[in-house]
């Protein structure tokens, strides 16, 4: 099965809208997804029908659910976003419909609306200020080299596993306190959890419920040992955090929420940041005019740059909201109860808001993406900790693997969720033979 890369038109053209028949379009299951021309698809839509309403896939074990509406045009997306009272995440933010207290088992805070959410996100806020960011500097940029170091001497390897996936996965580990000897494992759960669609990672529903289970009890299991041996970790200052709230009444993590905390951090953590890195790879790669510009002034640049390989990337492609009352959104009657999924894939190609959307650019600026969300109360927390992993890991691809060049194109995971690469190789000179 092919599918069909988020970026696949020529730059400066817009993709061709004419054979899209949005009367028709019917993304009644994956299959039918993954092998969308989707620039063309979201393109017509943000023209034509902004705001469509769309039958709902049936994804077994959950049965076919009412139908939602898509929400293509950048500003639609955005005041959805940032208005939680009149869209809320409690029911669910995947298109499925599912038993609430699963998704938020998966999902934790995701799932949550306040008071819930404002609750739990006070407690992990203080964890992810750039302050605190900046506290691990010395660590990812030690983390970078030694990853860079590792795979000098090959000449050629798996660009996803070797490269990108390791970062965001040992610097998430290191955070969280997950022993050596987890952390294989550890990434072998989160890549079925965020898999889900694709048969080669998570061939069925069980699957995926049995490895959120054991991710959840490796993360009780080292809850219960912190409480007792505190260490310098995440995981110790999440059970130790106490926050006021408004009553004056003490929070603190349930260890169920840092259960669910700790799957939502570890899966996002690793699976954004290195769909990130690979697609920025990519794109570097066959866009070697934006290399060029990026490497000969890599300190001035790479601030936009990241930007621009976020909003490239698009790692998470949609996520979902309920209306909780009637309401209107870009001139369209949703009732309450209605679903709305936000594309976010579509937002960040938006004619209105982007200048050249199809065009990638390091230097683009302003560059008002939605890769770590629309802003509002579920603006992406690790935003500041993804920026600097990416930072960090091209500056050393760049210092040590100069050279490096994708050889082969990657091969995508079949989601409509995560804009993943699973496998993409590369080769460059070694070092260090």
């Amino acid at each position: 099965m092919s599918v069909t890369p988020v970026a696949a038109h020529p730059e400066d053209e817009m993709p061709d809208v004419g054979s899209v028949d949005l009367a028709t379009l019917a993304w009644d299951d994956l299959d039918a997804w993954v092998d969308l021309d989707r620039d063309a698809v979201f393109a017509a839509m943000r023209a034509e029908r902004p705001v469509l309403w769309c039958e709902e896939p049936e994804i077994p074990p959950f049965p076919r659910g009412p139908g939602y509406w898509s929400l293509s045009r950048h500003a639609d997306v955005v005041e959805v976003s940032r208005n939680p009272q009149r869209f809320i995440s409690g029911q669910g933010t995947n298109i499925q419909d599912m038993p609430i207290e699963v998704a938020e088992f998966f999902g934790s805070m995701v799932n949550m609306d306040d008071p819930r959410h404002t609750r739990l996100r006070k407690i992990v806020n203080r964890s992810f200020t750039p302050k605190q960011v900046s506290r691990i500097d010395d660590q990812v940029q030690a983390k970078a080299e030694a990853i860079i170091a590792r795979v000098a001497p090959l000449g050629e390897c798996d660009f996803v596993s070797e490269i990108a996936a390791a970062l965001p996965l040992e610097i998430i580990c290191d955070l969280m306190g997950i022993p050596a000897s987890n952390r294989l494992r550890a990434l072998e759960l989160t890549n079925i959890i965020l898999g889900a669609g694709d048969p080669e990672c998570t061939p069925d529903f069980l699957t995926l419920m049995n490895a959120a289970v054991e991710l959840s009890q490796m993360a009780q299991e080292l809850a219960r040992h912190r409480v007792a041996h505190p260490a310098d970790d995440l995981t110790t200052a999440l059970m130790q955090a106490e926050v006021a709230d408004d009553d004056g009444t003490v929070l603190r993590l349930t260890p169920e929420e840092l259960a669910s905390f700790f799957i939502l951090l570890v899966a996002a953590g690793n699976e954004t940041t290195r769909t990130a890195i690979a697609h920025g790879m990519y794109a570097l790669s066959t866009h070697p005019e934006q290399r060029r510009i990026l490497a000969d002034d890599f300190e001035a640049v790479i601030p936009t740059a990241v930007e621009e390989i976020v909003r490239w990337a698009t790692p998470v492609i949609h996520f979902r909201r309920t209306a909780a009352e009637d309401t209107v959104i870009g001139g369209q009657e949703i009732a309450a109860g209605q679903k709305v999924v936000m594309w976010y894939t579509s937002a960040n190609r938006d004619e209105a808001v982007f200048e050249h959307p199809y065009r990638f650019d390091v230097r683009r600026t302003p560059n008002e993406h939605v890769g770590f969300g629309g802003g509002g109360p579920h603006f992406c927390l690790g935003a500041n900790l993804a920026r600097r992993e990416i930072t960090v890991m091209f500056r050393e691809i760049f210092r040590g693997l100069p050279d490096l060049e994708i050889t082969g194109e990657p091969d995508y995971l079949q989601s409509a969720f995560v804009n993943g690469i699973k496998r993409m190789p590369c080769a460059f000179t070694p070092k260090g033979v």
